[in-house]
């Protein structure tokens, strides 16, 4: 535990932004939580002071979708959650949600504790969704445990065998015993069945290069798999979270249940809205192995429409701290490592080509990156906002510099960035997690193990 501390701090002169609106004020911390909030707040002789002026004051952004140190059975990221998270902070990041995964053999209680026993190094604030991949029929009650353990969420997968993969009946089976214990599933939609036939396919013609990635995940097994796991989550009687919509007709597949009456939620990720399959004809195919692969250039445009018609709940990167040595080890994309980092780059990315480029406004802004994720996953109103009372995590983010995204600069192990080059408008300035800074002004200054596990509320 972090020893609790009494020291003020005035986050001064900014442009304060709420999911309500827009105004000039300041923020007055003492110790781990937002103290007041206005003008001529009173200080002492030793409140530290952070000048905001020119600068938008935010609540710090939470990733509700990343895989730190990632073990996967058959790759292992060559991250920790020191460095993990101290990329969070110096992109904003204030909280993270992360992954337990359930191994064979082991109980959900015991993969929680046993994750748990890797994240001691975090710099900041961290959740977990829990990975359900072995629990038969007879063992359903021990997803009672999530509530009790903070962990109310249970991440499932149509894709994947033989470590993640369930069928619909496990699927069905799983969703109504979440539905009765107040757990809320989010789930990985692909249908499996035509991605390896797509795949076989591939690799009878030969055509296993990066370049060929795209091809071997269409967008119809994603859509299918979405239509048929809302499907299976109405008949549980379970609400449900799509994981990270790639095309706009998972999106748009969301948000017709929703207004059937369905308790459905959906996100999608930076590199849905700004890259494209375009990048597996060119010079670096391999910068862009993920799951679910890049679309259509048009699916950018139809998704940030969505994204600006409030359909889209989140925005959350699904960050993978894959070196490159690993993802170039061998020109197949059948083996190698799918996913991207982008945990330090999803604020100016989306404040970029979200507001600067006039597609969202300031408060769209931070209810995709903190209100909302903070709402749907149990954290509000400890996190996701600037009031008093809740935790002082505050990004300043100065709108200003014009800038380029480039590797060297950032803070995690990969040694590339799918977003090599590509202009962002303004930057962070300072990261205040907790009441204390752990990032100002391209200097990181957090301590290692001074973040901690936020138990979640049930949402169900």
């Amino acid at each position: 535990m972090r020893p609790y501390s009494t020291a003020t701090m005035l986050v001064r002169g900014g442009t304060l932004v709420t999911p309500e609106g827009v105004f000039e004020a300041d923020v007055l911390t003492q110790g781990e939580r937002i103290k007041a909030i206005g003008h001529g707040l009173p200080t002492s002789h030793d409140t530290q002071v952070v000048d905001a002026k020119g600068c938008y004051v935010m609540p710090g952004a939470i990733d509700a979708h990343t895989h730190i140190d990632l073990d996967t059975g058959v790759y292992q990221t060559s991250d920790d959650w020191f460095v993990g998270t101290r990329a969070a902070a110096c992109g904003g990041v204030t909280t993270v949600i992360d992954f337990a995964t359930q191994f064979p053999g082991q109980t959900l209680r015991e993969a929680v504790e046993s994750r748990l026993t890797e994240t001691k190094g975090a710099v900041i604030d961290y959740a977990l969704h829990v990975m359900i991949t072995d629990l038969p029929a007879e063992r359903e009650d021990e997803i009672a445990d999530l509530v009790g353990l903070g962990t109310p969420s249970a991440k499932l997968y149509t894709t994947y065998r033989p470590n993640y993969y369930a069928d619909d009946a496990t699927i069905l089976r799983l969703m109504k015993a979440c539905a009765d214990y107040g757990v809320l599933p989010l789930v990985h939609c692909e249908n499996d069945d035509l991605i390896t036939s797509q795949i076989e396919a591939l690799k009878t013609a030969g055509q296993t290069e990066w370049r060929y990635h795209g091809r071997s995940r269409p967008a119809l097994a994603e859509q299918e798999a979405v239509q048929r796991v809302l499907f299976l989550a109405e008949a549980a009687g379970s609400p449900v979270h799509i994981c990270h919509c790639s095309t706009a007709l998972s999106v748009s597949l969301v948000a017709e249940a929703l207004e059937a009456g369905q308790r459905a939620s959906c996100e999608t990720c930076p590199q849905y809205l700004l890259l494209d399959n375009r990048v597996y004809d060119g010079p670096e195919p391999w910068r862009y192995i993920l799951q679910p692969p890049l679309r259509e250039p048009k699916e950018n445009d139809r998704l940030w429409r969505l994204v600006e018609g409030g359909l889209v709940d989140l925005v959350a990167t699904d960050h993978c701290d894959y070196t490159q040595a690993q993802k170039m080890a061998q020109n197949d994309f059948t083996e190698t490592p799918g996913g991207l980092p982008g945990v330090e780059t999803m604020l100016p990315l989306m404040f970029s080509h979200g507001v600067a480029d006039d597609r969202l406004t300031l408060p769209q802004l931070v209810e995709l990156l903190a209100a909302n994720p903070a709402r749907l996953w149990g954290l509000w109103p400890k996190k996701g906002v600037l009031q008093p009372g809740s935790d002082a995590d505050i990004v300043v983010y100065d709108p200003a510099p014009e800038t380029e995204i480039e590797a060297e600069a950032q803070h995690y192990e990969a040694g590339y960035t799918p977003y090599e080059g590509m202009a962002v408008q303004g930057e962070i300035r300072v990261t205040i997690s907790h009441g204390e800074v752990v990032y100002q002004e391209g200097r990181f200054s957090g301590r290692e193990g001074r973040g901690q596990f936020v138990s979640r509320e049930s949402m169900v």
